[in-house]
């Protein structure tokens, strides 16, 4: 048995003549084309589970769902949907036993005698209990973390140099502080437990980013003893990107491009127990699809994406159940 897992960022999924963020809104005509767009791309997809990003309106996401017919009969669940700000959803043809939404750190981050301000995420995570047809229960994140834009007071120059890369270390120091808070929550799912975890979503930084690593943990040396090196593995996610790049002998992952840089903002990651490698495990990352063909390098040519596509790639990963 195989299933597909995709992740995808919908760029500002609104419904029609609603106003975000301060004055934009989609006209009606705009927002028929987006929710076409988004049914088509999950054609392609054909994906079981896909986490999404950006959803203003659940409205919105139903009516673009509801232009696939493969999730005809399928589960979705939105996190908190107001239309004030943007967040995750799931969508699943398998069975959600169970869900929540969650909102707040389990605890204030304290790091050195420093309690770190921040006690929330920017987005809710969305953590979904889903069982497969072989009776597997696997647990799904969906997450949204912090985007690189600068966090820059209204009241001062936002052209200065220096106000700019405040702005920047703001927006850095709250994407790592929401990841380790990510962080906090898999080790509840991953420590001492042979249960499969999925973790997927845009995490606004690529796959050797302090604060992707700090989602993922870092695998063991090699010369560490036994016991250590199996309590790491325990508690580590894998990226699909990594695991079809050493299958293979190219990589041309990239799932965003801004101001002429290719970056991997969009991951999917799994535990030890859908990794080949584990003998151990129930499933196996196979093949993984990414759906940048519609993104274009604005540096080099004078199109853009269109207002109703995403400024993001989709991704799917293929895994084999054992």
């Amino acid at each position: 048995m195989e299933i597909k897992i995709g992740s995808f960022n919908l760029f500002n999924l609104v419904a029609a003549g609603k106003k975000y963020y301060g004055h934009r809104v989609y006209s009606k005509s705009d927002y028929n084309k987006k929710i076409s767009w988004i049914g088509s791309q999950l054609q392609r997809m054909e994906a079981d589970i896909v986490g999404f990003q950006e959803v203003f309106h659940e409205e919105a996401l139903r009516d673009a769902v509801s232009k696939c017919h493969a999730y005809r009969h399928a589960e979705l669940i939105v996190a908190n949907a107001t239309g004030d700000r943007p967040v995750v959803a799931l969508v699943s043809q398998h069975k959600v036993l169970k869900y929540d939404i969650i909102e707040e750190f389990k605890e204030t981050l304290d790091i050195d005698g420093m309690q770190v301000p921040i006690t929330s995420f920017s987005r809710p995570v969305l953590r979904a209990l889903i069982q497969l047809p072989n009776g597997l229960e696997v647990t799904v994140y969906v997450v949204h973390l912090k985007s690189k834009r600068p966090m820059i007071p209204e009241e001062v120059d936002r052209f200065d140099p220096v106000e700019k890369a405040k702005g920047q270390a703001r927006s850095l120091i709250r994407r790592a502080a929401e990841a380790t808070a990510l962080r906090d929550l898999l080790l509840e799912e991953l420590k001492d437990r042979d249960h499969p975890v999925i973790m997927l979503g845009d995490v606004n930084d690529n796959g050797l980013a302090v604060t992707t690593r700090i989602i993922s943990g870092d695998p063991p040396f090699r010369n560490m003893p036994e016991k250590v090196r199996r309590e790491l593995w325990d508690v580590l996610l894998y990226h699909v990107k990594d695991i079809q790049a050493r299958m293979s002998f190219q990589d041309f992952y990239y799932s965003h491009i801004h101001n002429g840089h290719y970056e991997a903002l969009d991951h999917i990651m799994v535990s030890q127990e859908l990794v080949a490698q584990n003998p151990a495990h129930v499933g196996k990352v196979g093949f993984v699809t990414v759906l940048n063909d519609h993104l274009i390098d604005e540096t080099l040519s004078d199109e853009r994406v269109e207002l109703w596509q995403s400024d993001h790639a989709q991704v799917v990963a293929s895994i084999e159940m054992r």
